[in-house]
């Protein structure tokens, strides 16, 4: 292993592909990240392993081979780990990502590879999706789906207006003022479905700013809850608003509607996720500690495309 890679920085994808010139440099680069240097075995973590040719590694508990790849997002794969390196640099480090359309330009593969490509990488991204949060926190709600206005009027539905969830997909996000968000699909925006979230994410006691919705009305007993009221045009009182967690809704949205154009209900969550990763890693200090991030939590992320279309 050429333990001076792990000190480089890829100030951009150029820096990447000089660096991870071969299919031999992906592989070792990829074992120095999940192993440091001492390989174990997915089959059983406590066994002796021994080196073999090819890359490859034999458990002697259980006798089966394997390499730095599996149990991880890129087992069996055909694909080269160089492409999946410009991918994952491409998709962790474009704001509003990036479209299996574009990808495959990038890279040279077909648009259903690389969306298969990005789908496996946002399966990783759930884990900047699961923290908890503390202090003060704003939460607030917003739809994914195109609006009545824009569709023929033979195909529009009624009663959609407000909050309706008839056409649309209600995600709802919380985010500690200063640090991290969380970003969840929800079934409705009525308290049954807020409620268990909030609590699931948010420590007892924090004080939660949102708007004056009744999803949020049965919490003052938990949090110290302060609120807006959008509906009389009350947007920021002194510091009470929801304007840190609009702003992600912002930048989602403009994502999904100028990258993606179209998301399903069944997939929604892991854009969202995708969203969220960029958003609790805005602070790392270059694009190489993301990029080394995800690389360190690739383990256990095996997903098969049939889990995908089914």
């Amino acid at each position: 292993m050429k333990t001076d890679m792990l000190g480089l920085n890829f100030n951009s994808l150029f820096d990447l592909l000089r660096t991870f010139d071969s299919e031999q440099t992906c592989i070792e680069y990829l074992e120095e990240i999940r192993w440091n240097g001492n390989p174990i075995s997915p089959f059983s973590p406590n066994s002796k392993v021994y080196k073999c040719a090819e890359n490859k590694y034999r458990c002697k508990d259980t006798g089966k081979y394997f390499n730095a790849k599996t149990d991880t997002m890129f087992d069996s794969t055909k694909i080269k780990l160089q492409k999946w390196y410009m991918a994952i640099w491409l998709i962790t480090s474009h704001k509003k990502g990036i479209s299996s359309h574009q990808l495959a330009k990038d890279i040279d593969v077909t648009q259903k590879t690389a969306w298969f490509m990005l789908q496996r990488i946002r399966n990783c991204f759930d884990i900047e999706n699961n923290h908890t949060l503390d202090n003060n926190v704003e939460a607030d709600e917003t739809f994914v789906g195109g609006l009545e206005k824009n569709k023929h009027a033979n195909k529009r539905t009624e009663g959609t207006q407000g909050r309706s969830c008839k056409t649309k997909t209600p995600i709802f996000g919380m985010v500690e003022r200063g640090g991290k968000l969380v970003a969840k699909k929800v079934k409705t925006t009525a308290s049954e479905y807020l409620t268990p979230e909030m609590v699931k994410h948010i420590k007892a006691g924090a004080t939660l700013y949102t708007d004056e919705w009744i999803g949020y009305h049965n919490i003052s007993e938990i949090y110290n809850h302060l609120f807006v009221n959008h509906s009389e045009k009350q947007y920021v009182k002194n510091d009470i608003y929801t304007n840190t967690v609009e702003g992600f809704w912002s930048l989602f949205k403009r994502g999904i509607v100028g990258i993606y154009h179209f998301t399903s209900k069944k997939h929604l969550q892991k854009y969202v996720d995708e969203f969220v990763f960029r958003y609790n890693t805005r602070n790392f200090a270059t694009e190489t500690a993301r990029f080394d991030y995800l690389l360190k939590n690739v383990s256990n992320k095996y997903l098969p495309y049939k889990a995908l279309i089914v």
